[in-house]
This record gives C-alpha cells, sequence and structure tokens, in this order.
C-alpha cells in the first residue's frame, strides 16, 4: 500500500475552529458507562467454518479464558466444547470436507512455534508436524476435496514448504495421513494460489514492505516462471485462479497509485486489467463454483466489500 500526503488548507482549519466553537454551545451527551464486570464478562469470539453437512458452525471462543475450539449448533444455538486447553491457546480452522473431523493450530506456551493438529471424532488428536522446533501454517482445502494443504519449515528453518495430505483412503484408525511435498521451497518464495486442478503454483517473493515479485509454477514440468519482471518498487499480490486453471488474478500498483485487480493468461501471457478503485484493493477471491467474485476495498481507511454475480464459464 502506498502512502498518500495531503495539504490542509488554513480555511479547513478555520471552519473547523469555528464549528468548535459552536458546538461547545451545545450539551454533549454524555458517554454511556460501564462497569468493569460487564467489561471482564465479553468473551472474544473469531472465525466461522461450516460443518459438511452445514448444521453446525466452527469458532474459537476465549470464554474460558484461553482460546478453544467450539463448534455451535445452528438450529439450537448450543455451543459444545471441542477442546479443552487450559494453557495453550487453540485456533479452530476447518471441519474436514466430508466429516466432521476438525483441524486446528496451537503452539506451547505462547512460543510461536504452531503445530497442525486434526481432532477425530472421538476426540483424540493427531500432530501433523513432527519436528517440535518446525512451524506450520493451514492452506486449506483442494478444490475436488481429496487434499489438505498445509506448508511448514521442518526440512529448512529458513523456508515453509508446501505440503499435501491425501484425505481419500487415510487410515484414521491409525491416525496415519498420508502426506506429499507439492511444493520445495528453495530460494524464498511462497505459496500464494493453487489452481483448481492442483497443477499451478501461484508464488510470491516479497523484497521490501513496498516490492514483490510473482512466480508461477507448473507442478506437471517442474518449472518457474517470473510474471513480475519490473524496475522499481511494485507489489504483486496472487489472488485466485479461474476456474478451469488458465487465468491468474492477482493484485498490483504497477503504474498506478493504488492497488487494482488483473488477470495474467497463462497460455498467451497477456495482461488485463480487471478492476480499480479510488483507493487499495485489498483481496479477492471467486466463490466454489465461480458464480460470485468478491472484492475488499480500503475505502478511506474502511472495508468496503463488494460482491459480483458475474457467472464465469469455465
Amino acid at each position: 500500500m502506498k502512502k498518500r500526503y495531503f495539504a490542509i488548507p488554513l480555511l479547513a482549519g478555520v471552519a473547523c475552529l469555528v464549528w468548535t466553537c459552536k458546538s461547545s454551545e451545545t450539551a454533549e451527551k454524555p458517554p454511556k458507562k460501564y462497569s468493569i464486570q460487564q467489561f471482564m464478562e465479553i468473551v472474544q469470539l473469531f472465525g466461522g467454518a461450516f460443518s459438511a453437512d452445514e448444521s453446525k458452525i466452527l469458532i474459537s471462543s476465549k470464554a474460558t479464558g484461553i482460546f478453544n475450539a467450539v463448534e455451535i449448533d445452528i438450529k439450537s444455538g448450543e455451543q459444545k466444547p471441542l477442546t479443552r486447553s487450559i494453557d495453550d491457546a487453540i485456533v479452530a480452522y476447518s471441519y474436514f470436507p466430508k466429516d466432521d473431523r476438525v483441524i486446528y493450530g496451537s503452539d506451547k506456551g505462547g512460543n510461536e512455534i504452531t503445530h497442525l493438529y486434526v481432532r477425530n471424532t472421538d476426540g483424540m488428536t493427531t500432530d501433523l508436524i513432527q519436528d517440535t522446533a518446525a512451524k506450520a501454517t493451514f492452506y486449506g482445502w483442494s478444490y475436488d476435496q481429496k487434499l489438505l494443504y498445509y506448508s511448514t519449515n521442518a526440512r529448512d528453518k529458513r523456508y515453509f514448504d508446501l505440503y499435501k495430505v491425501q484425505l481419500e483412503g487415510e487410515r484414521k484408525e491409525e491416525k496415519i495421513y498420508p502426506t506429499m511435498m507439492a511444493y520445495k521451497n528453495e530460494k524464498g518464495l511462497d505459496a500464494a494460489a493453487i489452481s483448481n486442478d492442483d497443477r499451478y503454483i501461484a508464488l510470491t517473493q516479497p523484497i521490501t514492505t513496498n516490492n514483490s515479485n510473482m512466480y508461477l509454477r507448473d507442478t506437471q514440468t517442474g518449472k518457474e516462471k517470473l510474471l513480475s519482471d519490473h524496475t522499481g518498487d511494485v507489489q504483486y499480490d496472487p489472488q485466485y485462479f479461474s476456474l478451469d486453471g488458465k487465468t491468474l488474478y492477482y493484485l498490483t500498483d504497477e503504474g498506478s497509485e493504488f492497488r487494482y485487480l488483473a488477470s495474467y493468461d497463462i497460455a498467451s501471457g497477456e495482461r488485463k486489467k480487471v478492476e480499480e478503485a479510488p483507493w487499495d484493493i485489498l483481496s479477492a477471491d471467486l466463490s466454489k463454483h465461480g458464480k460470485y467474485r468478491v472484492v475488499a476495498i480500503n475505502n478511506d481507511a474502511r472495508t468496503e466489500i463488494k460482491i459480483y454475480e458475474w457467472w464465469q464459464k469455465s
């Protein structure tokens, strides 16, 4: 995001001064006061992932004084704790695509070495990361819901490799989750988006806070292509692929004061500006079946959400 600087005219300052004088003549309504007890009873909640049958929502709740995974029955509103940690905060990520197993993240005593855990329906858990000194990040599910993606720096503490876990055929009773490396990170390139057919991975390379590079990796050929050859400070941020995996959509401020949404045709290399605003576009995403595009815009320091119905034929 680029900084903007504004010159404030003297007249505007005078106008503000006059308004302040007038407002002082009117009695202001005193703010509502809350007791310390009310403040202490506030419960922090975040998250909101639906179960496979859409009957429950998974959240992280601090009702016990530390974050734990909690599921809420949509019809009754009843809350059911899935974890009961008293020492280590738990961040609930998602249910499994086809059953009520849950994946969550947690560290030990606030050491920020987050591991990924699978909670089975019987309450037993499996740590997907065996290296106690390695960190891990949940990336989500493949489009066909047969793979779980996550990254970890278990191989090399400098870089995060991308892994995929085969969900079909895993021996849940033995807690065995077959894992394969999807991308070996040897140059500091982080995975940002994966095509629906799992062939292409969009990679980012942060250089400074205002400058980055974007690469495209073809997992079939193993080749990586730089998509952001540029000079000066330019940001490139991959967002998603088209349904057919032929087009990459990304955010950039190339040639502009603000970040906008652009597209890159993988076969032809053609680039197009898709959407721009008088502010930075923060993120963009596509619904599972391509019917909706969701865009978040930093509208004068307030996040504005736009949803477009634009069925993508692919």
